[in-house]
């Protein structure tokens, strides 16, 4: 019995917006990295350990240096969360 191989393609499109609404990351990030994705932030001195809430399609929805927060804020938002590391 031979394994049936499925070939589905997604667009980058539809790749960007899988899981919008449903699911959002939590992500480590240090002090120097936070203008990158989150240009309206406040200056900070180098070497903070913050926590950060994404969208699924990596729009930034909180930063905060308390992990507790972004879960907090996640079920808020109705979004199931992974953490990435």
């Amino acid at each position: 019995m031979g394994l049936k191989t499925i070939s589905t393609s997604l667009s980058k499109n539809d790749l960007a917006h899988l899981g919008a609404g449903e699911v959002g990351y939590i992500r480590k990030m240090r002090s120097e990295e936070v203008s990158r994705c989150f240009p309206e932030a406040p200056e900070m001195g180098p070497g903070i350990d913050l926590w950060a809430l994404f969208a699924a399609d990596g729009t930034p929805i909180l930063l905060t240096d308390n992990r507790s927060s972004t879960f907090f804020k996640a079920a808020e938002d109705d979004l199931r969360t992974v953490s990435l590391h």
